[in-house]
């Protein structure tokens, strides 16, 4: 039989159609327009996966609310560090997609990107201490000045009117507030990003494409095997350098790859659900991002918030997420993704991560067996006067969490993104979960510096990064003048609150 295998080379292969392969392929097209890019999904659109609105929590995450990316350590004190790097990474996005804006390759920012504030709310003696303590640590920095601070209940009821509706004037609550948060739409962004990018010479995108098998050859450049799912057709894709950026997928083609780097590295999925809110009265009541403290064992993505959202130019409001525990590694994907992904390098690492995580299968556990009166519940903390016939639940995203060697402890499970990289920099892979999405542009502009040192250090790219991203190679929270005068540009473009 003659061989009808479709063959085709470019310099560029990214895997995956979500924020981060949309962000990397703009970004090197605008670097080298000549530059020749093939986009492979496996489903039939893009962003349908982690990038959805349905399927994060929409949060520009800046670590205004997030009381994850700020723990209290045994003696008591803050660390703001990882705080300020995610929000400086967010004005990073924030940046380049006004970049985008600005140059007509993405239009109507308000599609994809609208003011509102970031709030943090906590209630009990303990909670306020840690939550003042928070706030005294991230105000004196630049890129937090603007925090307000409050346990001033008429005060958080003009901040949250739907949060403190049924409350007493004697409980002990405190929130901060950050005006200039903002509710981003990745999927709606991430298809703007790909209409744009597949328009341009040397771009392909095949929808529907599964990657069967990667192997790297003798000249260090990757061969690629795919299936057309919709008709059987086999290609064979030659490229110099290939993203892997499947979202919970990645594991398994990392796993494919059998690189040297890629050995011992395992996933935990953790999946999600909200209470969608359908009446209109209630929804209209709260504009405003609210996010609380995780339960102890809890994932990150599992740190409760009660969000005014802005889905397919309809407002919505969400609670959420209640985590729960799936064998599929994405919402499409099948159930034997967790056993098949288990191999003899990463089986230690795996057994040692579950171990040091019993209170995070625990919680998994109580997740999985709550009833619709204990989710209510839990949305009444929130919200006391919510009543069960205004609420339903609905199916959000799946996330896997890294599991990885680790020479101390055998194995750590990682909360957070984990970008996998070859020696020769051919082969980059981005694994994990939040804050992704956000600081994506910052991850991306990383892996270019991995990936193609040589071409970063040269003047024509360093000025067109910086062309792109005005404060690159400076850090804005050192520079308060450069912040605020970013911010305002950023905000007059994005048609954003400064």
């Amino acid at each position: 039989m003659p061989d009808t295998t479709i063959r085709s080379n470019s310099e560029v292969v990214l895997i995956g159609a979500g924020i981060m392969s949309a962000t990397l392929g703009l970004i090197l097209k605008e670097l080298q327009p000549d530059i020749k890019i093939e986009i492979y999904e496996r489903l039939d659109i893009a962003a349908a996966e982690s990038s959805d609105a349905w399927n994060n929590a929409g949060t520009g995450h800046s670590a205004f609310c997030e009381l994850n990316y700020t723990p209290e350590s045994a003696d008591g004190t803050i660390d703001p560090k990882k705080a300020i790097s995610i929000a400086e990474s967010f004005e990073v996005s924030r940046q380049f997609w006004a970049y985008l804006v600005q140059q007509k390759k993405v239009s109507s920012p308000e599609n994809f990107i609208k003011s509102i504030p970031h709030m943090s709310f906590v209630w009990g003696e303990k909670n306020v201490a840690y939550l003042k303590k928070r706030y005294e640590a991230l105000h004196v920095n630049p890129l937090f000045k603007e925090m307000l601070f409050s346990t001033d209940f008429s005060q958080l009821k003009e901040w949250m009117p739907l949060v403190m509706e049924g409350r007493k004037d004697a409980d002990q609550v405190a929130a901060t507030s950050m005006a200039i948060g903002t509710d981003v739409n990745f999927g709606e962004l991430t298809r703007n990003m790909f209409d744009y990018l597949t328009q341009l010479d040397g771009v392909t995108m095949h929808f529907h494409h599964e990657v069967q098998k990667l192997k790297q050859r003798e000249d260090k450049s990757w061969r690629i095997k795919i299936t057309d799912l919709a008709t059987g057709q086999k290609r064979k894709a030659y490229t110099k350098f290939v993203f892997i950026g499947a979202g919970g997928g990645s594991l398994p083609l990392l796993e494919k790859a059998d690189i040297p780097e890629g050995k011992g590295f395992g996933g935990f999925p953790v999946s999600g659900q909200w209470l969608k809110c359908t009446n209109p009265e209630v929804i209209a009541k709260h504009q405003a991002k609210v996010y609380g403290k995780a339960s102890v064992g809890a994932p990150p993505m599992s740190v409760p918030h009660i969000d005014s959202r802005m889905i397919n130019g309809e407002k919505a409001l969400l609670f959420g997420p209640f985590a729960g525990f799936s064998t599929r590694f994405l919402k499409n994907g099948s159930y034997s993704d967790l056993p098949l992904s288990i191999k003899p390098d990463n089986i230690f690492p795996m057994i040692a991560a579950g171990i040091k995580n019993i209170t995070l299968t625990k919680y998994l556990i109580e997740q999985v067996r709550q009833s619709p009166k204990d989710r209510i519940n839990a949305l009444r903390e929130y919200v006391p006067g919510a009543r069960s016939k205004d609420w339903k639940l609905e199916r959000a995203g799946q996330r896997v969490q890294v599991i990885k060697k680790d020479e101390k402890e055998g194995g750590i499970l990682e909360f957070g993104t984990e970008v996998i990289t070859t020696a020769d920099g051919s082969l980059s892979v981005l694994l994990g979960a939040s804050p992704g999405a956000s600081t994506a542009v910052s991850i991306m502009i990383d892996l270019i510096g991995r990936c193609f040192k040589e071409e970063i250090e040269t003047p024509e790219w360093q000025e067109k990064l910086k062309k792109m991203i005005p404060s690159y190679g400076q850090a804005l929270n050192d520079n308060p003048t450069l912040l605020t005068e970013i911010r305002k540009d950023t905000a007059e473009i994005l048609k954003l609150n400064n």
